[in-house]
């Protein structure tokens, strides 16, 4: 059932994502008849969230308003602010705003989603769109990728600021700098609110230029001549990869790209002309063999120690086309999401293991952040001066440490907002206030399957995977009520049978002393209560003998 319409003068805010919690952003601007959509992303699953291969925002709201949202406005190219948006469009059909690399990045989902009726606008920074009641202005800004933009929002009766990610570079690598002037004259003219990334506000200072790491890599193409060079990176940061491929030109190297997102990203941006490559500089992964180690330049994923990432295959031997060798130079260039670190950890290991030498985060300068630190964020409250600040892209302690920033900066305590998601922020006239909730949390992707995976199964998972499995089966004659066969007991991730035969032999009696007692004090069978004594009197037993507790499935065979 939809929600009540907004009465004409108030503003309505609340994020389905990207508070208290990294990724996943997706911010949503109601007035009047009106719905906008800023960005919609996705999350990394946590080590817990077994199987799982994405965390999506719930899209109840916007699908049960589905006829009042105006578009979707998209900030930047990166996973955590447009992975989502494919399945957000199969129940949502409405226009999309992007920026052209933003927009290139997105069309690959579309195509694997097969979504071909998308209606789709491109837009440059410093350009204005009507969307709805809403006119949205999109400012440049520096991040990690190419075409980043901040939003001007005007409704008929407020003015709001949302950065997006950004920081503040002044020796941008694809020359695009940060449009402080156009913040300061919006500003000038008075914002309402502001919305801003909170990401790396607990670091003091200013974030290095992307050309810092650039440095860096001059040092490495110096140091390793004689040696294959490979650069794991986020395949969107096409900054990064634009350096790269300058040393490696720079040193007369072949530049072989590797990783199913790499290549559709690095076609991409080349095609839109993001990326400047010389002709005869790439090379196919299968052309490695033909040149010399120090001919070879590899750019590829892995950074985040996926599983399935080329780099994290490469590490563990079972890359088809490249394989580690000793004396090989390894950057991983980007820091640890939080909740990867393990699995970075374990690429690292497996690559020293191999005889590489590898340079990563926290020992070698290989990687800066995207995000603007405190004293950048000081300057943005300096330019926008906001009457009411709503800190996002953060987990709980970012939002709230933004808070204090922002009151630091001048801004009314009442009038700063840490809000969770589904949580509604409303601007009046009279004020701003929390205001109610929209349905609102995480939505999971396992495979093919959206949603159907939920706390419960998640639950049922890390059960199995702590303590295993016992099936015990029973076949059983409904005429002479006896037992034909069993019980047979099968152990999965709990014990191995051949080692523990004494133990399985006292389980398969317990399960026949249950049944057959059943079956005295029943007059007609009911299975659900037979099963559940075997469930709770072999759980008994093998915890009081193994101080651990499988999930015990009952099977009863009626012949």
């Amino acid at each position: 059932m939809a929600r009540k319409v907004n009465t004409i003068n108030k503003l309505k805010v609340f994020a389905l994502g990207g508070l208290n919690e990294i990724g996943k952003n997706i911010t949503i601007f109601e007035y009047g008849q009106d719905i906008l959509v800023v960005d919609s992303g996705i999350a990394f699953p946590a080590d817990d969230m077994l199987g799982i291969d994405l965390v999506i925002p719930d899209f109840t709201y916007l699908v049960q308003n589905k006829e009042r949202v105006r578009g979707v406005v998209l900030t930047h190219g990166h996973e955590d602010h447009i992975g989502s948006l494919p399945y957000m469009l199969r129940d949502v059909d409405c226009p999309i705003y992007a920026t052209r690399l933003t927009m290139g990045l997105v069309e690959i989902k579309f195509k694997e989603h097969k979504l071909d009726k998308v209606k789709t606008n491109c837009v440059k920074p410093g350009e204005s769109v009507k969307i709805g009641c809403f006119d949205v202005e999109f400012i440049a800004v520096t991040h990690s990728i190419a075409d980043s933009v901040a939003l001007a929002i005007k409704t008929p009766s407020s003015t709001i600021i949302h950065t997006g990610d950004f920081k503040i570079d002044h020796t941008p690598v694809s020359g695009q700098h940060i449009d402080l002037q156009r913040f300061a004259e919006i500003g000038k003219q008075g914002v309402d609110l502001l919305l801003m990334d909170s990401t790396n506000v607990e670091a003091p200072g200013f974030t290095m230029s992307e050309r810092y790491v650039g440095v860096f890599f001059e040092r490495i193409f110096e140091k390793y001549q004689e040696n294959r060079i490979m650069v794991a990176t986020f395949s969107s940061n096409i900054h990064r990869i634009q350096q790269v491929i300058n040393c490696a030109v720079k040193h007369y190297r072949k530049v072989a790209v590797v990783g199913r997102s790499m290549v559709n990203t690095v076609k991409i941006a080349q095609e839109l002309g993001y990326l400047t490559i010389p002709p005869r500089v790439l090379i196919e992964p299968s052309q490695i063999s033909k040149y010399e180690d120090k001919q070879i330049t590899i750019v590829t994923t892995g950074s985040q120690g996926e599983p399935m990432s080329a780099l994290s295959r490469m590490a563990a031997g079972e890359h088809r086309q490249v394989a580690i060798r000793p004396g090989d130079a390894v950057v991983i260039s980007a820091s640890s999401i939080p909740g990867n670190e393990r699995s970075v950890s374990r690429v690292i290991d497996e690559l020293f293991k191999k005889g590489a030498h590898v340079m990563y985060d926290g020992q070698e300068d290989v990687h800066v952040s995207g995000h603007a630190k405190r004293e950048e964020l000081k300057i943005m409250h300096a330019l926008i001066k906001p009457k009411y600040f709503m800190p996002v892209h953060g987990e709980y302690r970012h939002l709230k440490m933004a808070k204090e920033l922002a009151i630091e900066m001048g801004v009314q305590k009442e009038n700063c907002f840490v809000m969770q998601i589904g949580e509604v922020l409303e601007i009046a006239t009279d004020g701003a206030r929390q205001s109610g909730n929209v349905p609102s949390g995480h939505v999971f992707v396992d495979g093919s399957g959206v949603g159907d995976v939920g706390n419960i199964v998640l639950r049922d998972r890390k059960h199995l995977s702590q303590d295993g499995l016992i099936v015990a089966i029973v076949t059983y004659d409904s005429s002479t009520r006896q037992i034909l066969a069993g019980p047979d007991l099968i152990s999965r991730g709990f014990v191995y049978v051949r080692e523990s035969e004494d133990l399985m032999c006292e389980a398969k009696e317990i399960v026949a002393n249950v049944f057959n007692r059943c079956q005295e004090t029943r007059k007609k069978s009911d299975w659900t209560s037979i099963k559940n004594d075997i469930k709770d009197e072999l759980r008994s037993f093998v915890w009081q003998k193994t101080k651990r507790s499988p999930m015990i499935l009952p099977v009863i065979v009626e012949v």
